[in-house]
């Protein structure tokens, strides 16, 4: 017996989706023999009714961080709990160790290692990503840096240091106070 499917319904786009589609077809060669669609063929949107504009959730950060590195003094964070940090003496609460871990392993570990300590109000914590072999050092410790000022981690950032300038296996990341 054939499946009989529903009519499949059209969804209208906005004005804004429109002209990144019109942005985005600007780019690309269609293949030999054929021709872009007219971008005429897609429905606009009708105009939604008047409504009352529903404030946002407050975000962590108002304003885009500036990128962090590891060992260089942010700002916004005073010089003597800069120079706790980057020597050492500031103790880390929590210890995350990524040895053994593959590069996406380590990601997600640290992501939700960086959200837990975050949401229960942990400072300072300590990651080891170990040094690596050769003088370009290991995965981890190259990545670590990225991955600490991608969108899902920056905001709750506020510094990162080597605990001591001989150990550049170990990063204390100081977190943002949460609100």
């Amino acid at each position: 017996m054939p499946q009989i499917r529903p009519a499949r319904r059209r969804i209208a786009l906005t004005e804004q989706e429109r002209q990144d589609w019109a942005a985005y077809v600007r780019q690309i060669r269609p293949l030999p023999g054929r021709a872009l669609p007219p971008l005429a063929d897609i429905p606009a949107e009708p105009e939604p009714p008047d409504r009352p504009v529903l404030p946002l959730a407050p975000r962590i950060l108002a304003s885009p961080a500036a990128t962090l590195a590891v060992g260089d003094p942010p700002g916004g964070l005073d010089s003597a709990s800069w120079n706790r940090l980057r020597s050492g003496k500031l103790a880390p609460e929590r210890t995350l160790d990524l040895h053994g871990r593959t590069a996406q392993r380590a990601f997600h570990a640290l992501h939700a290692f960086l959200h837990a300590a975050y949401t229960d109000g942990v400072r300072c914590v300590e990651i080891i990503t170990g040094r690596g072999t050769g003088e370009a050092g290991g995965v981890l410790r190259r990545e670590l840096p990225f991955w600490l000022n991608l969108p899902g981690l920056r905001p709750i950032v506020l510094a990162a240091a080597h605990p001591h300038a001989a150990n550049q296996g170990a990063v204390r990341v100081l977190l943002r106070r949460a609100r």
